[in-house]
């Protein structure tokens, strides 16, 4: 009997001695999309409107508007996407302590009575058995070998899809940042082309008034005033489409802030002027741009999970080997604990399944899934950098529009008064006039729009650039 322990104890030992882990380990392809040199560089290029600075975590804080920041802040604490994303982070992380828990030691304890009659003939008894109370207490413990590396391989996958996870909240936060300042800059928006189309439409009020004297003078007719009224009306119907943009975006923070509209930060429903950075953007160049966007490091995360993956099923072409030991009481009730009673046993435990045609099968499905992972990795690169340069050209060009309306503008409202003059001194006709009038409106009312789509621009560049997480985890 003590020779045979001894040969069990030295076999474990061979067995522990010749541990290894399947499957590969896991590294960063080198033929990922992320290490391709061209996607390294500067994003700014030649473009005066940013510099290659690092973009800064709280990128919302360049605005320096104090209604702003507090509405980030409030969002920050009550989003229904962040407790979302913090409920999978946890359940996340409960699935990488069970995997961690897995293999090793443990055991089991139990404890029974009842009142019992067996069956003669189970014992090959002619005879009834007498009915007897009878008991059962017993523990078991047991130890798994982790020997190919199958539970290591299962706690990376679960580390991996953890941080994959974090990686998700991250973009949410920043997703939720962008929209929160996106909707203030729709509410200051939509009042600063209002108080803008009230200016408008007192222009042309004051035009209508004066057609209105002029006819009654002698010195125009009812075919002018008709005209202006026109113009005046066109002008006030525009007025109900910005009340209705500001509610909406009243309405779209109070949904990202979880609270109701009597609960905003004071002064955010009369904003009237669009948030603006007094600086060149920072946009930093694509290396940092890859490092910091969530999306790409969730992408890389997941490309680990599977890998770690190709390990677990692998494990299954091998046996799981384990050893264990049991000690207890079984019979009468009264004798429990007696000698007669009492058992114990020690030993070995090999499972092995056999044929492996079917974990031979799942392994191939678990590189395929693989390939899967790194495709969507690269996929996932290579749009990062596409939104971010999209965002770029698009920013640029929005400034440049900007620019341009900003000179028309200012001809307009020359040519508008000067127009205007020539028709009090006889020297112009009433529509000449009027048109001057109308254009003037028409390209002030593009020049605030244009000012909406250059702040626009900037959030969805800033978005594009992935900054705003970093905070959330300190």
């Amino acid at each position: 009997m003590k020779h045979r322990a001894r040969l069990l104890t030295v076999g474990m030992g061979l067995l522990l001695s010749a541990c290894t882990v399947v499957g590969p380990d896991y590294s960063l392809p080198d033929k990922a999309a992320v290490n391709r040199p061209d996607l390294q560089g500067e994003l700014a290029g030649s473009s005066k409107n940013v510099v290659s600075a690092p973009v800064p975590a709280d990128w919302w804080r360049l605005y320096h508007d104090p209604k702003l920041d507090e509405l980030v802040r409030q969002a920050l604490v009550s989003s229904t996407d962040l407790r979302v994303a913090a409920a999978n982070l946890q359940r996340a992380r409960f699935q990488m302590s069970e995997a961690d828990a897995a293999g090793g030691w443990s055991g089991t304890a139990k404890a029974g009575a009842q009142r019992l009659q067996e069956a003669g003939q189970a014992y090959l008894l002619p005879e009834k058995v007498p009915v007897a109370n009878v008991g059962d207490v017993g523990l078991t413990t047991s130890y798994q070998f982790d020997l190919f590396g199958v539970l290591q391989r299962g706690i990376e996958a679960a580390q991996a899809n953890a941080d994959a996870t974090q990686a998700a909240a991250d973009t949410a936060r920043i997703t939720l940042v962008a929209d929160v300042v996106r909707a203030y800059t729709r509410v200051c928006a939509a009042n600063e082309e209002r108080n803008i189309a009230l200016h408008s439409l007192d222009l042309q009020k004051q035009g209508l008034s004066l057609t209105q004297r002029l006819r009654d003078a002698g010195r125009g007719d009812e075919t002018q005033v008709t005209r202006s009224q026109t113009q005046f009306r066109s002008l006030r119907a525009e007025l109900p489409r910005y009340e209705a943009a500001q509610k909406s975006a009243l309405y779209r923070l109070s949904m990202l802030l979880a609270r109701p509209l009597n609960q905003l930060p004071k002064g955010v429903a009369e904003c009237a002027e669009l948030p603006h950075i007094a600086q060149v953007m920072p946009v930093g160049d694509g290396a940092a741009l890859l490092k910091r966007r969530p999306d790409v490091r969730q992408a890389e995360r997941r490309l680990a999970m599977s890998t770690a993956a190709i390990g677990v099923a692998t494990g299954e072409l091998y046996p799981d080997i384990s050893i264990g030991a049991t000690v207890g009481t079984v019979g009468i009730l009264d004798e429990l604990g007696d000698p007669s009673t009492n058992r114990w046993g020690f030993g070995g435990v090999i499972n092995w399944t056999i044929p492996s045609n079917g974990a031979r099968a799942r392994i191939h499905i678990a590189e395929a899934s693989n390939q899967v992972a790194l495709a969507r990795f690269d996929g996932v690169v290579l749009n990062a950098i596409r939104e971010a340069q999209t965002g770029l050209s698009q920013y640029t060009a929005l400034l440049q529009r900007r620019d341009a309306l900003v000179e028309t503008e200012e001809s307009a409202r020359q040519a508008a008064d000067q127009t205007h003059r020539f028709f009090l001194a006889g020297r112009e006709s009433f529509l000449a006039d009027l048109q001057a009038t109308r254009t003037y409106t028409d390209i002030t009312a593009q020049l605030a729009a244009a000012n909406t789509q250059v702040a626009m621009g900037q959030i969805d560049l800033f978005l594009a650039l992935g900054g705003g997480w970093e905070n959330g985890h300190k």
